[in-house]
């Protein structure tokens, strides 16, 4: 009752790193709320699959194995989770913002009559007054989040509905082991007792999956490039550079809607979260939709003709001037230090 719940997804067989990331931040909460984690999978050929996830601190573990719960579809996953939350009346329930979470999670909180705050930056538990009632609301779950096209950081809270329902993009929470030797309790669900005949009615006949070919999130070195890059001929430096350094290339949005790189290539509010012990910004104003996905990298190198630009204010070293005449510089000063 009135726990921290993580509605977990899985990839290949494993536990996804967005879930792993929601059960770290949802140990915290839980902690700070003085409750239990909980976690749900559901799928098919699960077994042991809750080994992965008490050592991330869930105390207790509701596996739905089921064949028909696989590959994912949105009516039966629905009917399991929404019955399962009114007997287990969690006060927090957490989701991934991938296609499996925007998909879920807005049919859970609609069927609960919950709410639900997406894309969520941060989450804290803190107090609430309002003084039109006269009345304090305790230990409301913070759903911090940009808004207004990333213009300001919004707190969301729902004070009188249950659970407090968020999801959250991947690589914005970091992934920490709890305790490796944590034991939790295993529920398992009968899934028989909560679906129905009309939950099966779409069926999955055959399913394609093509993996990115872009590994931004686990690269610890990126080179990103902005609309100030100018071109897509000169989008091509960037590839040069990162070539030479063994990086990555990434982009902001603006260099993205321009064409100068791919979608799978953007980093920000609206595209991936990631955390490169090196980041070398180039052409990029630093506006906080971007920021907002490479803040927490831990050496950030700015490139910019511009001395004002907000990018210079999170940089540790600045470099002024056109990026055309300096990437081309850096490249080769590295390759003739590296002879």
């Amino acid at each position: 009752m009135n726990n921290v719940f993580v509605i977990c997804e899985t990839e290949e067989g494993k536990v996804a790193d967005i879930s792993l990331e929601l059960m770290t931040k949802g140990r915290s909460l839980a902690n700070d709320l003085k409750c239990k984690l909980e976690a749900v999978v559901l799928g098919h050929n699960l077994k042991g699959l809750e080994n992965e996830l008490y050592p991330y601190g869930a105390d207790e573990v509701y596996i739905g194995d089921d064949k028909r719960l696989d590959p994912y579809t949105t009516l039966p996953h629905t009917a399991v989770i929404v019955e399962l939350f009114k007997e287990t009346k969690p006060q927090i329930a957490l989701l991934g913002a991938s296609t499996f979470g925007r998909d879920l999670g807005p049919r859970i909180s609609s069927a609960l009559q919950s709410g639900l705050t997406a894309d969520c930056t941060a989450l804290e538990i803190g107090d609430h007054f309002v003084k039109k009632e006269n009345k304090e609301y305790k230990d409301l779950l913070y759903q911090i989040r940009p808004a207004f096209g990333g213009n300001i950081v919004a707190t969301i809270i729902n004070p009188d509905h249950r659970p407090q329902m968020a999801t959250v993009r991947e690589g914005v929470m970091k992934m920490e082991v709890f305790d490796k030797s944590y034991e939790g309790k295993l529920n398992t669900l009968d899934i028989d007792k909560y679906l129905k005949p009309e939950d099966m009615v779409v069926k999955v006949i055959e399913r394609h999956m093509e993996k990115s070919k872009v590994n931004i999130k686990n690269s610890s070195i990126i080179v990103a490039g902005g609309y100030g890059m100018g071109s897509k001929e000169n989008f091509d430096i960037l590839y040069e550079l990162a070539d030479s350094i063994g990086a990555e290339v990434g982009a902001s949005r603006a260099a993205v809607d321009a064409g100068y790189a791919d979608h799978e290539r953007q980093i920000g509010q609206t595209g991936v979260t990631v955390r490169p012990k090196l980041y070398i910004a180039c052409g990029i104003s630093g506006q906080i939709q971007h920021t907002a996905g490479m803040e927490e990298s831990a050496m950030v190198i700015a490139v910019n003709n511009d001395p004002g630009a907000p990018i210079n204010k999170i940089a540790d070293y600045v470099i002024t001037g056109e990026v055309m005449e300096v990437i081309p510089k850096m490249v080769k000063y590295y390759k003739q230090n590296t002879k």
